[in-house]
Order: structure tokens, then sequence, then C-alpha cells
């Protein structure tokens, strides 16, 4: 069995060389910055690694690492550089060069133009993510669920076509009434925009290569497509974490870093949960994670027009998980229970 240090030597390299970084950029306040950045990302991202594991199960060595290898290298430089860079220039409808600009010294109306647009980005990532808890739970074939009173009756609606994107739809409608009627529009055609990625990627998934069989219809094999749909998921988690890093920093290399670093503390966990068959051995932390997943969706398209605080969103994540692993304990040792009897 690989040691830990195999598992997060290489995040604690890179997450050490952050801090050395942000510090020779804005000194001991944003190093502090660099750290507290990183415990934020990994705490509120431990639902995504769990996950992208019961998605890497079923994948070969090679491609694991290619996942850990190029999806990091997309996570941090892409989606934590990139994207919000190019948020800016669409909202501020100004092009690349001036985006940078803004970014490297007018950090604050940089950080204003990103903020007008999270009504559209928490829609985009909130319906996003609410079809993928669903896509788990209104699976036909499960026949394995930890809330049964609620587990149960999604299952049998799994008969209806496409009732997941019905389910996320209604949900955008009923989160867009709370909001100005100057926002709405453009938050419902985010969300819908979320809802038609969400199935192209699956789609995309399936042409090269994806699957969905049995109980396991959020899991697509590996290859390209897997990828992309890895990390499209990997994106929607982490676009309230750009917005909520602006609470702390204005510098957006400092927002890279730290949330660079966490990332690549979930890529380890992700591994690990892997190497380690945690999945297998608990049985209903899977759901756990889905209900987190379907839990910070829900708060990511209320929370444009209601403020909730990060920690409330990250507390009810971490809350569901250790009920879904404290409920799968019980079951092992029920289920050991029952064989000794036997």
């Amino acid at each position: 069995m690989k040691s830990l240090l195999s598992y997060f030597g290489g995040s604690l390299i890179f997450c050490a060389i952050a801090v050395i970084a942000a510090y020779f950029i804005g000194g001991p306040q944003a190093a502090v910055t660099v750290i507290f950045l990183t415990v934020l990302e990994t705490s509120l991202s431990f639902d995504n690694a769990i996950v992208n594991a019961g998605i890497l199960n079923g994948w070969n060595e090679v491609w694991r690492r290619r996942f850990l290898l190029w999806g990091i290298l997309i996570a941090v430089f892409g989606m934590r550089l990139a994207f919000p860079l190019l948020i800016v220039g669409v909202s501020g409808d100004v092009g690349p060069i001036r985006a940078i600009d803004l970014a490297l010294h007018y950090p604050a109306e940089y950080s204003r133009i990103l903020a007008s647009a999270h009504h559209q980005i928490a829609a985009f990532g909130g319906t996003f993510l609410m079809m993928v808890f669903f896509s788990f739970f209104v699976a036909r074939h499960k026949t394995e669920h930890w809330l049964q009173f609620i587990e149960k009756p999604l299952t049998r609606l799994g008969k209806m076509e496409a009732i997941e994107a019905a389910l996320t739809l209604m949900a955008l409608v009923a989160a867009a009434s709370l909001l100005d009627p100057a926002l709405r529009n453009g938050f419902i055609e985010a969300g819908v925009w979320g809802v038609i990625t969400f199935i192209l990627a699956k789609g995309v998934a399936a042409l090269l290569g994806g699957d969905e069989s049995g109980i396991a219809q959020h899991v697509v094999k590996q290859g390209i497509g897997g990828f992309l749909y890895l990390e499209l998921i990997d994106a929607s988690f982490s676009f309230d974490g750009v917005i909520g890093a602006f609470a702390m920093t204005n510098n957006l290399f400092i927002i890279a870093l730290g949330l660079g670093a966490g990332a690549m503390f979930v890529r380890s966990f992700t591994l690990q949960l892997v190497d380690h068959g945690t999945l297998t051995r608990f049985r209903y932390l899977e759901h756990g994670a889905f209900w987190a997943i379907g839990a910070l969706a829900v708060l990511m398209l209320i929370g444009v027009g209601i403020h909730i605080s990060e920690a409330v969103t990250g507390l009810l994540g971490a809350a569901l998980i250790t009920a879904s692993l404290g409920s799968s304990i019980l079951a092992n040792r029920k289920k050991s229970g029952v064989s000794e009897k036997v």
C-alpha cells in the first residue's frame, strides 16, 4: 500500500511553492491568504474528490494519470486563471489584453466586473451540478439507496424521459423568482446553458467511448469524452470558489495560487480514494457526496438572491458526507454480525 506521502507529496510541494511565490508577490499577508484559500478549496471540494473517484474507479492507470496530470493543469491555469479573465472580457466587453491589464493594475475594477456576472456563473454551475445530482439518483436500475424515503421515489421517477432536465429547469425558474427582474433573463439563460452543456457533455462522452449502465449512470468510460466530462464537473465546483476568493483578495495570481493548491489536494484525495477502494468499502459514501452536490447546486441557485455564507456550504457538505460514512460503517458492522451468526 502506498504511503500518504506518495499521494500528497506533490500537493505539499506545490502548496509550498505557491506560498513562497505569494510571499514575493504580496508579502506575509499574501502568503497567509494562499494558505486560507488552499484549505477553503480543499474542504469545499472534498465531495468533488469522491465523485471523481467513482468515475475513475473504472479507468486504467494510464487514464487516471492523464486526468491527474493534464486535469490539474486545466484546473489550475484554466479554471483558476484563464476562466476569470474570460468572464471579465465577456462581461466587461474588453479584449484579453485589457482584461489582463485590469487584473494586474486595476484589481478592484476587475473584481467588480467579475462579480457583476455572478448570477450567470452561479446559474450555469448550479444547473450543471443539479443535473449531475439527478443523473445519479434517477438512474432506473439503481438498487442501493441510502436515504430510502427520498431516493426510492427518485429512482421511480427515472422511468420518465429526461426527468432530470425537467426537475432542474423547475428549480431554475423557482430560484429566478427570488431575483430582481432585471437579472432574471440572464440568470435563466445561463441556467439553460448549464443543462444543455451537461447533456452535450454526456452525449460526447458516449460518442467517444462513454457508457451508462446499471446503477452507475453517472460513470463514463475512460477516454477523451470521460476526461472532458470530469473537467466540466470540476469547473462547476470551482465557479463559486473563484468568485468567493475575491472576498479575501483582489489579486488574480494569489487567487490562482491558493485555489490551484487546493485543486492539487483534491486530486490527491481522489487518487487515494480510488487506490484504497474506499467507495467499495463504504457503500453510502458516494451517495453522501451526491447529496452534497445537490445541496451545493441549490445553494448556488438561491445564493444569488439570498446571501449564504461559504461556511454554510462547506459545513452542510461535510455533514452529509460524514453522515453517509457513519451509515456505511453501521451497515458494514450489521452485515458482519449477520455473517458471523450464519
